[in-house]
């Protein structure tokens, strides 16, 4: 269903009210940027006419000093005027980087959202309104373009995201940057920056301030019809679920066939090709790519392709191996599917050169890596790139607090990494050094900080 967006305040912020019921108990997730500020003022003029019992949340990501400090200051002084219960929590997103070995971004996000889940518990509440624009809306579906994203991808931001705890709304995807402003100046309220959002070693400040910018020019509405693309894509997606849940259970059997009936139970599964072949291609990809998803492979489009073709083509006994250790068999009658662990890395697998600094997507180990200089740092650099692969028998690495270093084979034994994950593992090598290890926390290489992240992230 679309939903048709209408003014929560005059003409000055879109907002869609329609997700918001009476009586309901609703934080907001205040920064203390425009755009939070813009909603929690406009939500709060609202709130009895809509029969809202608002909160004021706001989450110190430990980044930033002293300026973080004044941001959580300036919420806190907000939410006493407007006479609103504030609640706030303070995370160390920068340690959990490391450890987590993701970016910050991912990081903050991760831990963004699971205070959001324990306030949704504690308090409680019934949803948390965050404040993405049209903006970022059109942001995201570029940069989730830019990755090669499925349709469901393209779908952006979610208005709604259901938890368990409650849910997280987002009310205001139809208002841009300069609708925010207007309504800020008008009720002559003041907002903080966020000197992080100007940092080009970010992918979303460059997509916002170059690339968009750039795109504008031969479109000045490219972000409405970036938007308007993700609501399109979230519909077609509701669509297509809706079939794959119909579909999927007659053509895709678990096992293999036995002798006089029935189906062995083991690790795979199979799919009708005589039942496939007569659906259109659309729903063939659908059906493969859920497949290899219930075996806990992700398939890009040439995989995809790769696998349409076995399963259409009419001589029985051939195979294919894929990535993620993903195997597939034509029989006469089944594309049969299934996982292998084999005993070390994989060949085929690509390597991807980064540049020192800089940034790459890698779909073969489904992360974006990023490679950049502390603020700290001023010694030379110890190469000018590095290179990302799969782990090698033979391979070792230093990790943090450790004596010496280890295999990397036994690493992934101590982090219980086994069958068929094990076969497909990243590790970054620079200058003949392991410095970053999918799930490890790896002694820091002086000079360089690596973050990375899934090419398909919460936001």
């Amino acid at each position: 269903m679309i939903l048709r967006m209408r003014p929560a305040l005059g003409n000055s912020l879109p907002m869609n009210t329609s997700l918001l019921k009476p009586g309901m108990r609703l934080a907001v997730g205040v920064s203390g940027g425009a755009d939070s500020v813009a909603l929690m003022r406009a939500l709060h003029t609202q709130s009895a006419a809509l029969g809202l019992v608002l909160h004021v949340a706001h989450l110190h990501h430990g980044l930033r000093d002293t300026e973080a400090d004044a941001d959580l200051e300036f919420v806190r002084a907000l939410a006493a005027q407007l006479e609103l219960p504030f609640h706030h929590a303070q995370v160390d997103v920068a340690a959990e980087a490391v450890q987590a070995g993701e970016s910050i971004e991912e990081a903050a996000r991760r831990l963004r959202y699971a205070w959001f889940r324990q306030l949704l518990g504690e308090i409680p509440l019934d949803a948390i309104a965050t404040a993405h624009t049209l903006d970022d809306q059109a942001e995201t579906v570029c940069a989730k373009f830019l990755r090669g994203a499925w349709t469901e991808g393209l779908a952006g931001i979610h208005p709604v995201v259901e938890f368990p705890e409650g849910c997280i709304l987002r009310p205001m995807l139809e208002a841009g940057r300069s609708d925010v402003e207007a309504f800020l100046h008008s009720l002559s309220q003041s907002w903080r920056e966020d000197s992080s959002n100007r940092d080009s070693a970010f992918t979303r400040n460059r997509i916002r301030h170059e690339l968009l910018p750039l795109l504008e020019t031969w479109n000045p509405r490219l972000r409405d019809h970036l938007a308007q693309m993700a609501e399109l894509a979230r519909d077609e997606e509701s669509w297509w679920q809706a079939e794959l849940a119909r579909l999927a259970p007659q053509l895709i059997l678990p096992g293999r066939p036995v002798r006089g009936g029935g189906r062995a139970s083991d690790a795979g599964l199979a799919l009708d090709v005589t039942r496939l072949a007569a659906l259109a291609p659309a729903m063939q990809r659908r059906l493969l790519r859920h497949a290899a998803g219930q075996l806990g492979a992700e398939l890009d489009f040439p995989a995809t392709e790769a696998l349409r073709s076995l399963a259409l083509d009419a001589r029985a006994g051939k195979k294919r191996e894929l990535a993620q250790g993903l195997r597939a068999e034509r029989t006469p009658r089944e594309l049969r599917l299934s996982l292998e662990a084999p005993t070390g890395s994989e060949e085929g697998i690509p390597e991807y050169c980064v540049p020192i600094p800089g940034e790459i997507q890698a779909p073969a180990f489904g992360i974006s890596l990023r490679i950049q200089r502390p603020a700290d740092s001023d010694g030379p650099l110890p190469a000018t790139t590095a290179t990302l692969r799969n782990w090698r028998p033979g391979d070792r690495v230093q990790l943090r607090y450790s004596s010496g270093p280890r295999k990397v084979k036994e690493v992934l034994e101590r982090l219980r990494v086994t069958g068929t994950s094990r076969a497909i593992w990243p590790v970054l090598e620079l200058d003949g050094r392991i410095v970053w290890m999918q799930g490890a926390e790896v002694e820091p290489q002086q000079g360089v900080a690596v973050f990375t992240a899934p090419l398909a992230a919460l936001l």
